[in-house]
């Protein structure tokens, strides 16, 4: 199936970690333009070649979303390269595992400025353009934990369902001018991430690594950890012209695993 965005710019926030290089590398396979920011500007650098190798157009940028007086800097940079952006993926890194009770203000206002905020003000940089031209997707990635919250995830479980309330929002607000606002949710999927929480639960619960990794590939209906390409698949698919028609809606991308039939 062609998508539809041979051309398009695309901007991947997170773009060198797992899950956001997947999106990137994703996007970039239907021809689209593929802006790579992410906190290391390495990592970034290194999806961009990955891309550029394959015969892709991409810009590496080091971004931290916590600096909101960088974007405008960061637009230019991929305005003058690309255009004006169509397309705004929005992922960001987790906090440290924490309990809800006795964190300390000051990580709450870290986090929520980086995850929360800067999310909401970089898409209000791009969306102006996108309102214009008629065309724009917004695809923000947040967690399982907006829809069944995760233990020992306090922090994250509570500032990313702030983007969910956000997410609806505004979906409903720009629909008619042609851009669609959507999120999407990872279940188990194969990254340093989910390696590190393994990690973090092996430790709390005094067994091996491999163990828990077992017993949580057993949780999920279809057997196993998704690959970072089948969550990339799934944000090109909300990125892409046929996609037109869906809006304000949370796509799980998780094996099954989320019981609830809610969200």
């Amino acid at each position: 199936m062609d998508l539809g965005i041979d051309g398009r710019c695309a901007l991947v926030v997170g773009g060198g970690g797992g899950l956001g290089g997947a999106i990137a590398r994703a996007l970039a396979a239907e021809k689209a333009c593929v802006a790579v920011a992410d906190l290391s500007g390495d990592a970034a650098g290194e999806v961009a070649a990955a891309i550029e190798a394959d015969g892709g157009e991409s810009l590496p940028l080091a971004l931290d979303l916590s600096e909101l007086d960088s974007f405008s800097g960061h637009l230019d940079l991929v305005r003058e390269r690309f255009g004006s952006v169509d397309i705004l993926v929005n992922l960001t890194g987790g906090p440290p595992p924490t309990p809800a009770v006795g964190v300390e203000p000051e990580l709450w206002s870290k986090h929520f400025r980086s995850m929360v905020l800067g999310v909401i003000h970089l898409t209000d940089l791009v969306l102006p353009e996108m309102r214009e031209r008629g065309f724009g997707r917004v695809v923000t990635s947040t967690s399982s934990g907006v829809v069944a919250p995760i233990p020992n995830l306090g922090v994250s479980n509570s500032l990313r369902s702030a983007l969910v309330g956000w997410a609806k929002t505004l979906s409903r607000e720009v629909a008619a001018d042609g851009v669609t606002v959507n999120l999407i949710v990872p279940g188990r999927i194969a990254t340093k991430r989910i390696k590190q929480l393994d990690e973090a639960r092996a430790e709390r619960e005094g067994t091996d690594v491999a163990s828990v990794a077992a017993a949580s590939a057993a949780s999920i209906p279809v057997g196993r950890y998704g690959e970072p390409a089948e969550y990339g698949a799934a944000v090109a698919f909300l990125a892409s012209a046929q996609a037109s028609y869906i809006t304000g809606a949370t796509l799980r991308v998780d094996g099954g695993l989320i019981p609830s039939i809610s969200i």
